[in-house]
């Protein structure tokens, strides 16, 4: 039986560039059609690329990653699903950005210590970089608010026939799916709207037009 080598590729978002990992793969000439890509945060394996792949490794087959990262972010995942490819499945792996982490290597004892010692660490070290990059992201929120910044869609603001419009549909003289469009809102909205505007309406001091 002919054993097949294939390569997994991870970014964490849509925006992120796959082509350093890539290059990789093509250089240890890796099939086209054997490259599996996810673009997916690395904290849970439930990917789908991922799980195509794992469905179609055999024993012997080898699979190419770039570093141990892009296999996964956390800690005892990464532990798990290493066990399962090299030990169940019978799969060699190369991470090759650290060449101690290939299985085709150094089968013996001492040579299967210092490759599990180096998956903890590079595993550990994995999990604290997402929990690092977390933290950094809450951190710049939190000062982007303190600055004014305002996150998510920014408001529509209604029309300024708004108060017209709504007083039109309250002595039914307009149903409310023209009233919809001319303000150009949603059900949800609309009302909403009509509520903060009643209200702001109500406060002293204020003159309804």
């Amino acid at each position: 039986m002919e054993n097949n080598v294939y390569g997994y590729v991870r970014v964490s978002s849509t925006d992120q560039n796959e082509d350093r990992q890539l290059v990789a793969l093509r250089e240890r000439a890796v099939p086209p059609k054997n490259v599996f890509l996810d673009k997916q945060s690395g904290k849970s394996f439930d990917r789908r690329q991922y799980n195509r792949l794992v469905k179609k490794l055999k024993p012997a087959d080898l699979l190419y990653v770039l570093s141990i990262d892009r296999l996964g972010r956390d800690y005892e995942e990464i532990q798990n699903q290493w066990r399962i490819l090299t030990k169940e499945k019978g799969v060699d792996i190369c991470v090759i950005d650290m060449p101690l982490l290939d299985t085709r290597q150094d089968r013996d004892l001492l040579g299967t210590f210092i490759a599990d010692l180096v998956l903890q660490i590079l595993s550990f070290v994995a999990q604290n970089e997402r929990e690092s990059i977390r933290i950094r992201q809450q951190q710049g929120i939190a000062a982007a608010k303190a600055r004014g910044v305002k996150f998510g869609r920014p408001e529509k603001k209604p029309p300024d026939e708004f108060d017209a419009i709504i007083q039109a549909w309250e002595k039914k003289k307009l149903p409310l799916s023209e009233v919809l469009q001319r303000s150009d809102m949603s059900e949800a909205t609309f009302y909403r709207k009509r509520k903060a505007l009643q209200q702001a309406q109500e406060a002293p001091g204020t003159i309804r037009k």
